[in-house]
Parts: structure tokens; C-alpha cells; sequence
């Protein structure tokens, strides 16, 4: 079965290692500040002005105050810091986020990504996340592996206008888990109980399958 948006926020956690800064996008990515693994410290940072982002507040610990890039009320860690979106944006400008993770509507085998605008639909504008993907070599996307049509998200070349070229080496699907690497997809992990020919049929672009290819597990 395809994976839950809290199972993909659980296994993108997996990703963050000790000491990590790391920037969560809006959507799926923002769920994963409630799974960080246990003994693991990671400063979680939100493009409007606050490193040291906590996990999702209780009903009695809402501050209206306080939110996220996403507009959703969060909480601060030990050890937060607020500053103005300005200083935000020279740290990821800067490159002093070590993971960001993304969502997005198309991926390709080249590492290109579109994220922010499909023709003809009303957009807000393109955020951060351009920012992001220019000033970050660790990146993770985190989307569906095909649209509500069965229509492969994971392309030979991206379709929709582009938030970044190059960029994305490791995307996270509700499907599998892959790399890019030398202009293919490589299958590194599936999601319980889906099969590989379930992949290979939803992937647009060129595939590699290793002989084995494990299942993913949490904890």
C-alpha cells in the first residue's frame, strides 16, 4: 500500500542526522518535526524567521503568534532563536542548511524540479522555494509517485515551469525511495507491501533496479 503523509514525514525523518540544521518546506515536510528519531538533535529552521522549531503544539500550547512558513501554529525547541525572514534568507542564501526537505509536483532524471506553479491555476507566487534549491546540496522531495490521474511524477524531463535545475539527487515517494544519479532513478527502498513492478510501471523515467531492493521500515 502507498504510504500515509505521516508515514512519509516518519521515514523522511530517518534522513536527519545529529546536529543537522535543516529546513522543512510546507505540507508533507513540515509533519516530520513530530518524528525525529530518538538521540538525534537537529535545529529545524522556517524561512519566515525562527531556527529551533519544535514539534506541532498541543491544544494548550497553541500560541497564534507563533507559526511556521506555512502559516500553521508550531512550538520552539530549547534554544530557539526568532529573527527577521532577512537573516532567514542569508542563512539559506549562505548555505548553512545542511537538509532541506521539499515538496513538488514533477522531478526528473536530470535532478530538475518544478514545485511552485501549474499553468493557468492562481499561484501566491514561487516562496522560498527557490532559494532553497540553489543554496542547499542536500535536498530531499517528498511528493506522490503519480498523479490522482495514474500519471507518472517522475519524468524523463520535467514538464512544468522549474523551480531549479540539477538540484534533487534523493526523492521520497508514497512508493519508493531514490536516488538520481548519472540522469536515472535508482530504487534504493519501496514502501511496504508495494511491489517493484508497481514502480517500474508508475516511473516515467529511465529506472535502475538493483537485484534487491528492501523494504522500508519504521520504527
Amino acid at each position: 500500500m502507498a504510504l500515509t503523509r505521516e508515514q512519509l514525514a516518519q521515514r523522511v525523518a530517518q534522513e536527519f542526522q545529529d546536529g543537522y540544521y535543516i529546513n522543512l518546506g510546507i505540507g508533507i515536510p513540515t509533519l516530520a518535526a513530530n518524528y525525529i528519531p530518538e538521540g538525534v538533535e537537529v535545529m529545524l529552521q522556517s524561512e519566515n524567521g525562527l531556527l529551533g522549531m519544535g514539534p506541532f503544539p498541543r491544544e494548550d500550547e497553541v500560541d497564534p503568534d507563533l507559526i511556521n512558513a506555512g502559516k500553521q501554529t508550531v512550538t520552539m525547541a530549547r534554544g530557539a532563536s526568532l529573527f527577521s525572514s532577512a537573516d532567514s534568507f542569508a542563512m539559506i542564501r549562505g548555505g548553512h542548511v545542511d537538509l532541506t526537505v521539499l515538496g513538488a509536483f514533477e522531478v526528473d532524471c536530470r535532478g530538475n524540479i518544478a514545485s511552485y506553479m501549474i499553468p493557468g491555476k492562481l499561484i501566491k507566487g514561487m516562496g522560498g522555494a527557490m532559494d532553497l534549491v540553489a543554496g542547499a546540496d542536500n535536498i530531499i522531495v517528498t511528493m506522490t509517485h503519480a498523479s490522482k490521474h495514474g500519471e507518472s511524477k517522475l519524468l524523463q524531463e520535467c514538464t512544468l515551469p522549474l523551480t531549479g535545475k540539477g538540484c534533487i539527487k534523493r526523492v521520497l515517494t508514497d512508493l519508493a525511495l531514490l536516488d538520481i544519479e548519472d540522469g536515472k532513478f535508482i530504487l534504493r527502498e519501496r514502501a511496504p507491501g508495494v511491489s517493484v513492478e508497481e514502480i517500474v510501471k508508475l516511473t516515467a523515467g529511465p529506472l535502475v533496479v538493483p537485484d534487491v531492493v528492501p523494504q522500508m521500515t519504521f520504527v
